[in-house]
């Protein structure tokens, strides 16, 4: 069910799995603790939902916790994560990682108008389970014919600003798709941009100009995420 009385934290990076191993009893290996899987372990001295996941696309894991208690486990992660150098990052840390990655957030790539086929999320619904659900119908039916839109990501030859959304993207001549979200991808050091685009032209590599405060800049498509393109980092 819904809840609004727990928080989380994430901790990511290459030595994010031999923190938590110090401070859960629960086996936490690659093979045992897989990719995706989610548990419920106690963490320190309270009771968590771990999941084996990572929105800055490395290594990492999810901690669910009751409100309460969310003090005690940062608490806990920062002090035991002392001799590894742990260190805050925030949300623009955060969206800049998960534009190399090729990741949409919610609310902007991933919203009620658009549908799992054109957001790339078709491989987590299953159209074939016997279950109802909300939307279920409309997504059998955009699977059949193939929705309209694509979502891409795009790098920009961008001077001193990046994109923040709903700029146009240009096809040639023509505005083809909006951007809906984007800025700068630090560890790359290139601007990226995300947004929806006919599917009839959403393989097209070049040909693409993303619009900034008025000006046209060449875009390339980027068909892999810049970090860790497959994947293997952050199913380590």
């Amino acid at each position: 069910p819904h809840r609004t009385d727990i928080l989380g934290l994430s901790i990511a990076g290459a030595k994010s799995r031999e923190l938590l191993a110090k401070i859960t009893d629960e086996d936490i290996s690659r093979d045992v603790f897989r990719f995706m899987d989610i548990r419920e372990m106690n963490i320190g001295m309270v009771s968590c939902s771990v999941g084996r996941v990572s929105y800055t696309g490395d290594l990492g894991f999810e901690l669910w916790m009751e409100a309460d208690v969310q003090r005690y486990v940062l608490e806990l992660l920062l002090r035991e994560g002392e001799e590894f150098g742990i260190r805050l990052f925030g949300l623009r840390a955060l969206n800049a990682l998960r534009l190399e990655k090729n990741y949409g957030s919610w609310a902007t790539e991933y919203r009620p108008l658009y549908g799992p086929l054109e957001a790339g999320l078709s491989p987590f619904v299953a159209l074939n389970k016997d279950a109802d659900f909300i939307g279920k119908d409309a997504a059998i039916q955009e699977n059949s014919d193939g929705g309209i839109l694509r979502l891409c990501t795009f790098v920009v030859e961008a001077k001193d600003a990046d994109v923040i959304g709903d700029e146009p993207i240009w096809f040639g001549n023509e505005v083809k798709g909006w951007v809906t979200s984007g800025g700068f991808a630090h560890n790359s050091g290139v601007s990226v941009a995300m947004g929806y685009v006919p599917k009839e032209i959403a393989d097209e590599k070049q040909g693409w100009f993303v619009e900034i405060l008025g000006e046209r800049y060449p875009a390339t498509l980027q068909t892999e995420p810049l970090f860790d393109p497959k994947g293997e980092i952050m199913r380590g």
